[in-house]
């Protein structure tokens, strides 16, 4: 592994308003800048694993998902609604165990992240101009620069962008005025099983209080609450 990764052992991670885990805290301050660092949790990564499978046949390479993050598993929970994290050297595909994975961000331009991205972009392309009859082939640059410009709307907003979303940004993207066969059987199982995977087990006392813990739910009947408020109104 990198020398620019060793030293992380651990992390503490946070549950945001958005539903999503946010990094607070690293055991390597030096080469890790925590503000706007997100990471994968289990649910998502299972999402991911299942939503690549159709860029297999076009040359997707499973490893490059695996090598572009940095596996860890619940430790303990620290109370206020934060979690501490252990890193583990577990595959993504060769384990039962739930991870959180952290996307190796050390060098955002050339490191495995990156490569990842790049790779995701290339194989989605290769899927969209083979099952959609564009007047003219779809191109990878096309493509990087509307998802950043999507991207850069959320920053200029303060919005940090979650790996979750990048990633699928790329996974699900197709251009306006076009769907594809895949996007249409898939979405609605891959939405519920993204929100109805349970956290993990973590050792000893503080599985009782992270289950007690409310924050750290996916709050379904918050969302069926809100579901009841919109059908009032119309």
């Amino acid at each position: 592994m990198a020398n620019s990764t060793t030293s992380l052992d651990w992390c503490v991670v946070r549950l945001g308003e958005d539903h999503n885990w946010w990094v607070t805290e690293v055991s390597d301050s030096v080469r890790w800048d925590v503000d706007g660092l997100s990471i994968v949790d289990p649910r998502q990564v299972d999402h991911l694993i299942d939503s690549v499978d159709p860029l297999r046949d076009y040359g997707f390479d499973e490893d490059l998902l695996d090598v572009a993050f940095i596996t860890f598993r619940i430790d303990k929970d620290l109370g206020d609604g934060k979690v501490r994290l252990k890193r583990v050297k577990d595959s993504i595909f060769d384990t039962d165990e739930k991870l959180f994975t952290l996307p190796d961000i050390v060098d955002d331009e050339n490191g495995p992240y990156a490569d990842l991205l790049d790779h995701l972009t290339r194989c989605r392309v290769k899927l969209l101009n083979d099952v959609i009859d564009f007047e003219s082939p779809l191109t990878v640059d096309e493509v990087e620069d509307e998802i950043r410009e999507d991207q850069n709307a959320s920053f200029i907003e303060g919005k940090a962008v979650h790996s979750f979303d990048e990633l699928t940004a790329i996974i699900d993207y197709t251009p306006a005025g076009f769907e594809t066969d895949d996007d249409d059987d898939g979405k609605d199982s891959d939405e519920e099983d993204v929100g109805d995977t349970d956290l993990p087990d973590i050792d000893e006392e503080g599985e009782k209080s992270l289950k007690g813990d409310s924050s750290l739910k996916w709050d379904e009947d918050d969302e069926e609450e809100d579901d009841k408020k919109e059908e009032s109104r119309d």
